[in-house]
């Protein structure tokens, strides 16, 4: 069973009145507070890594509805790893000895804006990359008789047969489609944690502010 205490069961209508401010005041703050810190955080993520992940910083507020002296409010996003890598700075290591595959822009996206992984790249254009490594210790992947667009810089198969021009084969291209590489640093991009604390030192000049407004 579950008992809910009034407390301000005893006291006269002007203490109720008075209380009754006070939840507004708090709810207010907090709830001005969250909204505040979710803006920037947003705009710190998205200058530095784009509208889309900026949209994963989400904010929710307690009690939902309804004002209270114990109103509290959380920040969140919806991509930690990501948000987390960038706010600290990080290296990125691949796995069991593989490759990381970065993407080059003649890689173009796939579906919704995601970068293209190299089997997403050839199942989507039929066909298979080849692996090459440099004399300076590069490695890539890349398309052979394949061609880059003039709209959009992206590589697409080369259709028809190569022409001949004074006995050497034209019209067709090795494109570079990913760099290979055994790990990746990532730079220190933004830190959030400073405008939090800075945020919630001023919820209590908000709760003032709001406090018989």
């Amino acid at each position: 069973m579950i008992y809910q205490f009034d407390v301000l069961k005893g006291f006269d209508q002007a203490t109720r009145a008075h209380y009754r401010d006070g939840e507004r005041a708090v709810t207010r703050a907090v709830r001005g507070a969250r909204h505040e810190l979710r803006s920037r955080w947003r705009a710190e993520v998205r200058d530095a890594l784009g509208k889309r992940v900026s949209n994963t910083i989400r904010g929710k507020d307690y009690p939902e509805g309804q004002a209270s002296m114990n109103a509290a409010a959380v920040v969140w996003t919806k991509a930690p790893h990501i948000i987390s890598a960038h706010d600290r700075g990080a290296t990125i290591q691949a796995r069991d000895g593989f490759w990381l595959a970065i993407p080059m822009p003649a890689a173009g996206k796939g579906r919704f804006g995601r970068r293209l992984t190299p089997a997403g790249w050839q199942e989507r254009h039929g066909r298979t990359l080849r692996f090459v490594a440099t004399r300076v210790g590069r490695f890539f992947l890349v398309a052979d008789d394949a061609r880059l667009t003039r709209k959009t810089g992206l590589a697409r198969p080369k259709r028809g047969r190569r022409r001949k021009s004074d006995g050497i084969l034209t019209g067709a291209q090795t494109v570079v489609i990913f760099q290979l590489v055994p790990q990746v640093k990532l730079r220190k991009r933004f830190s959030l944690m400073p405008i939090a604390e800075q945020v919630a030192a001023g919820i209590p000049a908000r709760i003032a502010a709001n406090w018989g407004d």
